[in-house]
């Protein structure tokens, strides 16, 4: 056994072997899938827009237009990741989380600077370069990080995308505990954009070694190995659960005791840390069992494997050059079946990423818009900054909430039922157009049942877009097509958002200013409307756009359910049994030519997703 030892050196001996099992977790999947929790939840300070846009909009004499109009770069910087995408397809992931730790110190940074008057008044759009570049780190971590999960567990993706971005949804409630505890309750959400700025860069740095993608073989491979790891995960959920419980108790509590000491920031802050770190428990325990597990034995088939690795390689690559662009834009609009790996320019061009990318537009533009101005809503009707505070806090509970029940649940319909996976985001959709409704028609206490639909929703829409995308279109080329599903979050965030919301919040504001005689706005006065009507045939269009969204996802169910049917995931059972090839890889049609049969498609790569991107 691996601890055994003897001899008058056996303290020695511990200690050796201690430090072995120690590498040998840290070096492991788990340590790294928990690697990439962290990330994940310092990866989310998009989602508290709501909290510091006051400081923004107060210190630099921003209408709501404007203030939404950086609102919309910041979307457009969190959700446009072709880049770190494009980078992850050709670099270790490694590459993609040191650039966006880069970014993000110094969009973040140069907003603190600017809303703490350190420096001059920047411009309007020197703060949305500013904004966007902060915002971009996010999808530099998304693909470094999430990418990589997804692809060491395939067989699990819904469930991996779920916790994942469980835990950016749960990044808004942890940046706002940690920021009250450093910062102080009372702070105006300034000093939040500096904790925004280092935290989540620091992290990012300190955790690039481990994110890698690693295969899964030999004894990990089993049927018994495959039962711990679905434990494992709902462990993981637990953990996640408590964390959120923890995290909603503490805002409840907050808000209601007045004048709640320093101190007590102090112990939540280091409770709340306990908590965020408790999965290390579950990491060391599944590494323990595989690294007690005696070695597999050697394949046999390597050999003949690798030779027909190289063979198809030397055939791929020994066609003549003038035929490869030819090929490529051939192949543009014949692309293979569902489920296979769509090369990037057949994924993009496919009535399936169309009709998926026009209902993510209405999805996730209306509920975004909703949550980037829950400070503005509750400031409309009279709640103190205190509140709102909490309340954007909340939201992001919700969106926890959303994320891990559609990662979950949509995985088990799945396997139980074969429903299609775009069926839920139908049903979320359709919640999601009631939420609007309470905010438009301005129902008494509406905006807290609002808040947690419209949270949960927006968090459910993310982890099924993407798993979507990986089942339909395969995961050879994921890193990219990953990255283009969420640039529709930036577009219906423009159109809803700038063009709908924020133009008819300003002109509200002015209509009030005139009636009180104080003269027409103009730019940079301080619009400040107050009232239902400042949101409320906002919310009427975004609910109709957002009913559109229903509509269009429910054709999608209906052109794939045929697909979903069938066995989506058999393919890397067959590449783990066959020797442990990499989780997301398509080396599974190299197997199948060593046994005899004819298929297409060459090996991956072997690690940090490098490569040539092919198109």
């Amino acid at each position: 056994m691996a601890f055994g030892v003897s001899g008058p050196g056996s303290g020695d001996g511990v200690a050796a072997a201690a430090t072995r099992f120690g590498a040998h977790v840290v070096r492991g999947r788990w340590f790294m899938f928990f690697a990439s929790i962290l990330i994940m939840a310092a990866a989310g300070g998009t989602y508290i827009f709501g909290i510091y846009s006051k400081a923004i909009k107060t210190s630099l004499g921003y209408d709501q237009q404007t203030l939404n109009t950086l609102s919309f770069f910041k979307d457009v910087g969190a959700n446009v990741g072709v880049l770190p995408g494009l980078i992850n397809e050709v670099t270790p992931p490694s590459v993609v989380l040191a650039g966006g730790a880069a970014m993000n110190l110094a969009g973040y940074l140069m907003i603190y600077l600017a809303v703490s008057g350190r420096t001059t008044r920047p411009p309007v759009w020197l703060m949305c370069l500013y904004i966007a570049v902060g915002a971009n780190s996010q999808s530099f971590a998304n693909t470094g990080a999430l990418v990589t999960a997804v692809k060491n567990f395939p067989e699990d993706r819904g469930v991996v995308l779920g916790l994942l971005k469980g835990f950016v949804g749960l990044s808004g409630a942890i940046f706002t505990q940690l920021y009250r505890a450093i910062y102080g309750a009372d702070d105006d959400g300034a000093s939040l954009v500096l904790l925004m700025a280092w935290l989540p860069a620091a992290i990012s740095l300190l955790f690039i070694p481990t994110i890698r993608i690693m295969p899964r073989g030999g004894a990990a491979s089993g049927a018994d190995a495959r039962r711990r790891e679905r434990k494992a995960f709902f462990y993981f959920l637990y953990a996640s659960i408590v964390l959120a419980v923890y995290l909603l108790v503490m805002n409840v509590v907050e808000l209601e005791v007045v004048g709640f000491p320093k101190p007590a920031y102090y112990v939540t802050a280091t409770v709340l840390l306990l908590l965020i770190f408790f999965p290390l428990v579950i990491v060391v325990k599944q590494e323990l069992n595989t690294y007690l597990q005696p070695p597999p034995p050697p394949p046999t088939t390597t050999t003949t494997t690798n030779s027909t690795v190289d063979e198809k390689k030397e055939h791929d690559g020994g066609g003549g050059e003038d035929d490869k662009p030819v090929a490529c834009m051939q192949d543009m609009f014949r692309p293979p079946a569902r489920g296979e790996d769509y090369t990037i320019l057949q994924a993009l061009f496919s009535v399936d990423m169309a009709v998926l990318f026009v209902a993510t537009i209405c999805g996730i533009g209306g509920t975004l818009t909703a949550i980037d101005n829950m400070g503005q809503i509750g400031q409309s009707l009279g709640y103190p900054q205190r509140s709102i505070s909490t309340f954007v806090s909340l939201v992001s509970i919700w969106n926890y909430a959303g994320r891990v029940a559609a990662g979950f649940g949509s995985e088990y319909v799945l396997a139980a039922y074969k429903l299609p996976r775009p069926l839920a985001l139908t049903a979320v959709l359709l919640l999601a157009t009631a939420g609007h409704l309470l905010i438009a028609l301005g129902v008494g206490n509406g905006l807290y049942a609002a808040s947690v639909i419209l949270g949960f929703c927006f968090g459910a829409q993310w982890p099924l877009l993407f798993a979507i995308i990986s089942e339909v279109f395969g995961l050879k080329y994921y890193s990219t097509l990953y990255n283009f599903g969420a640039v529709a979050s930036p577009v219906g965030s423009y159109i809803l958002n700038v063009r709908v919301t924020g133009h008819l919040y300003d002109r509200e504001a002015e209509r009030q200013l005139a009636a009180a005689g104080g003269g027409g706005g103009g730019a940079g006065r301080d619009l400040t409307c107050a009232g239902v009507r400042c949101f409320r045939v906002s919310f009427f269009i975004i609910a109709a756009v957002t009913l559109l969204g229903t509509a269009v996802s429910l054709l999608l169910a209906w052109r794939t359910r045929k697909f979903y049917r069938g066995d989506l995931y058999g393919k890397f059972r067959e590449v783990a049994m066959a020797g442990g090839e990499e989780g997301g890889a398509r080396q599974v049609k190299v197997d199948d030519e060593a046994s005899g049969s004819s298929g297409g498609g060459g090996g991956d790569k072997d690690g940090g997703g490098n490569g040539t991107t092919k198109v």
